[in-house]
């Protein structure tokens, strides 16, 4: 009979695919190829949300970040931070959670968290505010240099970026009033 030959390899074949994968080894969390304080590349992605704030025809990207930076009120934020804030402010987020000013520019802001806070130290979270067509957006960006004993949990870390998606709504949703002011 032509092709019986091949009918038991077919067969091994099927055999091998019916067992499923061989389990993978467990893999190193990534070691960080750059500076993750500069830029999520190469390090450990933690989330990124975009809230839209709505239309402001009349208001630059530039203008709500310092409507945000000069009134820091707006921030879920308590401690040393409630006024203007500059690069190396410390001051706690909602839950005593710390944090320092990273970095202001033109258009963002980042902030970096520091011992104590519940995620661990070293966690980058930097705000992006960008304009298309009158129509202003906030992105929201987080990673770190390695996972710690939280987010390199998937429940821990699940949670927190859920917490983290409410927060940062909230504030989206406070900008896109304040941002009339701005």
């Amino acid at each position: 009979m032509p092709g019986t030959a091949s009918v038991p390899v077919v067969l091994a074949l099927c055999a091998g695919l019916l067992a499923g994968p061989s389990p993978a080894p467990e893999s190193p969390a990534p070691e960080p190829t750059a500076d993750c304080r500069v830029g999520p590349a190469g390090c450990y992605g933690l989330y990124a949300y975009g809230y839209s704030l709505g239309l402001h025809p009349f208001t630059g990207a530039d203008e709500v970040r310092r409507q945000l930076t000069d009134h820091f009120w707006l921030f879920p934020v308590s401690g040393g931070c409630a006024g203007r804030i500059r690069a190396g402010a410390r001051c706690e987020l909602l839950g005593g959670n710390p944090v320092e000013v990273e970095y202001i520019g033109n258009d963002f802001f980042q902030i970096n968290s520091l011992p104590g806070h519940q995620l661990g130290a070293g966690m980058h979270i930097r705000f992006v505010f960008s304009r298309t067509l009158g129509f202003h957006t906030l992105t929201v960006r987080a990673w770190q240099d390695r996972p710690t004993g939280c987010t390199g949990k998937a429940f821990c870390n699940t949670a927190n970026s859920a917490f983290a998606w409410g927060t940062w709504r909230v504030l989206a949703r406070t900008l896109r009033f304040s941002a009339y002011a701005a």
